[in-house]
């Protein structure tokens, strides 16, 4: 199974890249929101950690067609997987959902605010209270890993990232709410501290408190 894809960028369609590997084109679905974060990197080589699926009807006797479906983060793959448990969303309605940065759709749901998420492709006031009944205690890391390291270095998945996420699931144990665990977490990264580790994370947000 192909877990990560990484070739030279041919075109940037409306809902797929083609991604050259050696004398192979790939055809890799992508979310609107990744569509615009690479059309401007037509000819230049990126990365993106795959998922499969297949298309079709086989219970009409219809052709099963295997897909390639492509993000840049892991945790936007983990954040995708996530959001097509909810009854009524399937790969292709999640494609289209998924118009806006993770992180900003993760903190909608989290604080229940289902006008926001109409806002997004496919999402009716019914659909967004269901997303927001299934997911709202199921998606503060995802708020977190995009909202705190990510945004400020714009750069690709780290190290740190997993370790900020697993201070942020540490001081949720502790009972602070998710709006403080994050903003203390922010307070550490805008202090340019980068820990090694979760335990010195932690201490050093408490010793900043």
């Amino acid at each position: 199974m192909i877990s990560k894809i990484t070739g030279i960028l041919n075109k940037a369609e409306e809902e797929d890249a083609r991604i050259q590997v050696g004398a192979f084109e790939y055809q890799v679905l992508v979310t609107e929101l990744v569509r615009r974060q690479i059309q401007d990197r037509v000819g230049q080589e990126i990365s993106l950690h795959t998922l499969h699926f297949f298309e079709g009807n086989p219970v009409q006797q219809g052709r099963m067609i295997p897909r390639l479906l492509g993000f840049l983060h892991e945790s936007d793959m983990s954040f995708f997987e996530l959001i097509c448990t909810v009854d009524g969303i399937g790969v292709r309605k999640a494609i289209r959902v998924i118009a806006m940065p993770v992180n900003q759709i993760a903190d909608a749901i989290q604080r229940s605010d289902t006008k926001w998420l109409t806002t997004l492709p496919g999402i009716g006031p019914a659909m967004a209270e269901k997303i927001v009944a299934g997911l709202r205690k199921k998606v503060a890391t995802f708020a977190l890993a995009h909202g705190g390291l990510k945004a400020i270095s714009g750069g690709p998945d780290t190290g740190n990232d997993k370790i900020f996420a697993d201070v942020f699931n540490a001081l949720m144990a502790l009972g602070l709410g998710p709006s403080e665990a994050r903003l203390r977490i922010d307070k550490l990264i805008a202090s340019g501290k980068v820990p090694a580790s979760v335990e010195e994370a932690i201490n050093a947000v408490f010793k900043g408190s």
